[in-house]
């Protein structure tokens, strides 16, 4: 997977407009929403920032991965949730403003959490003399002008023109979903006589972090009893990340081809499990109602 026009060019200007689109549905009282609802908060966060990376670590250490693919495992864990975490919680009965509020959050935090834990992460696998060198300050503001930035000049756009904004968000918010899954399939596609051994490779870790961590997110929600449409939620924004953004990170800005593995495999299930998790969501929502 050689950086080319696609790593450089369609995807940091791919992932500039859909954090655009995000910015379009956002107002700063989602962000004070937060405070109506801070257990919530604190759970959806607490799962997203501190369990998903520690399960992802056991994984790949249980697994044995090589330390690049190890390295693609964590960045995939340390990526917020997206456009596409939201339209799961939307499409399950989720609370979708709960998604929205920590999906901003988290993204707001990404560009100065991702770097330093990505540097941890390189340190801690390939050892100190075989890191890439990873340039923090630099790749903190790339990501600060292709991820906050847009995300602003979407809520200034939504503040002064609303009915523009409004026409506007949902056509985005549709072509982050389809431009994750076109991605997917164009590096699949490119590298077909490898797909088989890259699935080989991180399909079993993958899978299972994604299974665990969309389960961990409901049940720990629901261990501090929060309503089922917030626990749906929480689920969703623990186990659907930001694929777009960790493919960015691992092939253009770390420069790491081998790293980019696990977000593939990881974007590819997260579709599937998706689907699957708010299927068996409704069909509990539809046994507690009948049973009442």
């Amino acid at each position: 997977m050689q950086a080319d026009l696609l790593m450089t060019v369609v995807l940091p200007v791919s992932l500039f407009i859909i954090m655009l689109g995000m910015g379009l549905s956002l107002r700063m009282a989602d962000f004070v929403r937060v405070l109506a609802m801070p257990k919530a908060a604190l759970v959806g966060l607490f799962a997203q920032m501190i369990a998903l990376p520690a399960i992802a670590f056991f994984i790949a250490t249980a697994f044995k991965l090589p330390p690049e693919l190890a390295v693609g495992l964590m960045i995939i864990s340390f990526a917020p949730g997206g456009a596409t975490s939201n339209m799961f919680s939307n499409l399950a009965n989720g609370d979708v403003a709960l998604s929205i509020s920590l999906t901003a959050i988290v993204s707001l935090v990404t560009p100065f959490t991702l770097p330093w834990l990505t540097l941890l992460s390189m340190d801690h696998f390939m050892g100190a003399g075989d890191a890439f060198e990873l340039p923090l300050l630099k790749i903190i503001i790339q990501l600060l002008v292709i991820t906050v930035i847009p995300v602003f000049i979407g809520m200034f756009i939504l503040s002064k023109w609303q009915k523009a904004a409004n026409k506007t968000e949902p056509v985005i918010k549709v072509f982050s979903v389809i431009f994750l899954f076109l991605i997917i399939v164009v590096i699949l596609l490119k590298n077909k006589a490898q797909m088989v051994d890259f699935f080989i490779q991180t399909g079993a870790a993958t899978l299972m972090l994604n299974v665990l961590v969309l389960g961990l997110g409901y049940l720990l929600a629901k261990f501090f009893n929060l309503p089922q449409a917030q626990s749906i939620s929480i689920g969703y924004e623990v186990g659907i990340q930001n694929g777009t953004l960790a493919l960015m990170v691992a092939g253009m800005l770390v420069g790491n081809d081998t790293m980019m593995i696990p977000a593939i495999t990881y974007s590819a299930f997260m579709f599937i499990t998706g689907f699957v998790f708010g299927f068996v969501m409704k069909k509990s929502s539809k046994r507690t109602s009948s049973s009442v």
